[in-house]
This record gives structure tokens, C-alpha cells and sequence, in this order.
């Protein structure tokens, strides 16, 4: 940890870009499908459209899941050091939306950091945290239409409050994957 510690120490945080809110970008490549999106008004625009899931975009095939990566920046830090809180957290995320929960795991490390799972009959949701710069790394998987995930978004983003989040989908399980 210390080597990365080293990565950020001494280093001025960049100023926030301040620009138009940039639309959800959408790439198809070798039967994969990504959406990226650095800009949570954007994003919840763009997710505000479909009230189950997140929505295909135009000329975008169906797929069996959906993997929402989210990254959080500049969180609170205490929010992220013990597996009690992160892991509260992350079981009423799965609740909120909606999700079965089938099981749940965390482990808090010494110095710094939780990782863990809630594993849902619609696949799963994980963390992993660095309190000591204000980071979490989530990614919400689910497949089937009930999953409400803008509301663990939401609920992510009320308990651990960070100044800036980015998202990346990937489609999971796409027709012409599956099919071939």
C-alpha cells in the first residue's frame, strides 16, 4: 500500500473541468458494448429514461446483464474504513433496489480498506474502498428486469458522499455472443 501511497503523495488535485455536461458514450467493439459517463447529471438523465435497469441505448442490442462500474472520488473517509458501515451501506443498496439478497461478506484490512460482496439471486454487488483517499471502487452486476439500480446509485451516493463519481456499463451476455 505504501507504493501507492507514494503514487499520490505531494501530488496538487487537479481542478474540475467545468464544461458541458457531456452525454453517456456508448462504444460497440468485438461483441462487447461499454457506456462511459464522468458526469452525474448526464448520467442520471440518461438513466432517469428507463425506471427498471439501465436503458439500451439506439442500435444497441439486448443482453442478459448489465455491469454498472462506479468509481467514487473524494468521499468521505470515514465512510469507507469499517466493514459495518460500508457493508450496511451496500446491503440497503441492494435493498433499495429491489434486489434478493442471497448473501453478504465484508472484510475490513489493516491499515486501510473494506472489501466485499452482497451476492443477489440477480448476481451481485461488490466494493472495495481506500478510506485514505476518499475512494471506492463498486460495481452493481444484475440481470432480469426488476432491478430498480438507479436507487442503490442514489443510496451510494447519500452515504458515502463523493464530490465526483464516474460510470462505466458493460453489457454482459450479449444476443449475438450468446447466440454464435
Amino acid at each position: 500500500m505504501g507504493w501507492l501511497r507514494g503514487l499520490f503523495e505531494g501530488k496538487a488535485k487537479p481542478e474540475p473541468a467545468l464544461a458541458a455536461a457531456a452525454p453517456p458514450r456508448l462504444r460497440q467493439e468485438g461483441g462487447w458494448t461499454t457506456i462511459e459517463c464522468d458526469d452525474i447529471e448526464a448520467f442520471d438523465e440518461w438513466l432517469d429514461r428507463d425506471s427498471e435497469g439501465l436503458p439500451y441505448r439506439p442500435g444497441e442490442e439486448p443482453s442478459l446483464g448489465s455491469h454498472l462500474l462506479i468509481e467514487l472520488f473524494g468521499c468521505d473517509g470515514s465512510t469507507l474504513e469499517k466493514d459495518d458501515t460500508v457493508g450496511e451501506a451496500m446491503v440497503a443498496a441492494a435493498n433499495v433496489s429491489e434486489a434478493t439478497i442471497v448473501a453478504d461478506c465484508f472484510k475490513e484490512f489493516k491499515p486501510y480498506g473494506v472489501s466485499g460482496a452482497v451476492i443477489i439471486q440477480e448476481s451481485h454487488y461488490t466494493i472495495h474502498t481506500w478510506p485514505e483517499h476518499g475512494y471506492a471502487a463498486v460495481d452493481l452486476f444484475y440481470c432480469g428486469g426488476t432491478v430498480k439500480v438507479r436507487r442503490a446509485v442514489e443510496l451510494l451516493q447519500d452515504r458515502f458522499k463523493p464530490a465526483r463519481i464516474k460510470f462505466l456499463v458493460v453489457r454482459r451476455g450479449s444476443q449475438s455472443e450468446v447466440e454464435r
